[in-house]
């Protein structure tokens, strides 16, 4: 199965995406904002990748975005937030993806919601096997 990640423009509060499935079915993602492919500070270059489910040692089984120029352990995990934390924005990213069901505000920053649900959900219907990513700007 195939799965597209459109961005939309970032800002310092992160970078809002919809992922969506070749059934046409879609969740919400949050990335950190481009700080020119930044290991820990920027989200990853638009492109194709692989996605393998791995055992990582920070969040267990998940998927992993697998050869990512210059960057590594890139994983699709839960998360609400991924602000510029230099800029003093909540992350809990650090180049990684995170999936919701929804977007929203919380603490007074933009979040994913119901990300937790929205990993469960997106693992089911991955059911652990390979698939390619597509990652691109909307225009």
């Amino acid at each position: 199965m195939n799965v597209t990640l459109t961005r939309v423009p970032s800002t310092d509060q992160g970078t809002l995406g919809t992922f969506v499935f070749e059934d046409g079915i879609s969740l919400y993602s949050l990335e950190l904002p481009w700080r020119s492919n930044v290991t820990g500070l920027s989200s990853i270059p638009p492109g194709e990748y692989v996605c393998h489910w791995i055992l990582s040692p920070k969040h267990g089984e998940c998927y992993q975005v697998m050869n990512v120029q210059g960057r590594d352990m890139i994983e699709i995990h839960s998360a609400n937030f991924a602000g510029d934390a230099n800029k003093g924005f909540i992350s809990q990213l650090l180049g990684c993806i995170a999936l919701g069901t929804s977007i929203g505000i919380l603490s007074g920053q933009l979040a994913v919601l119901n990300s937790k649900g929205a990993i469960a959900a997106f693992e089911a219907k991955q059911a652990k096997q390979d698939f390619k990513l597509t990652i691109r700007e909307k225009l």
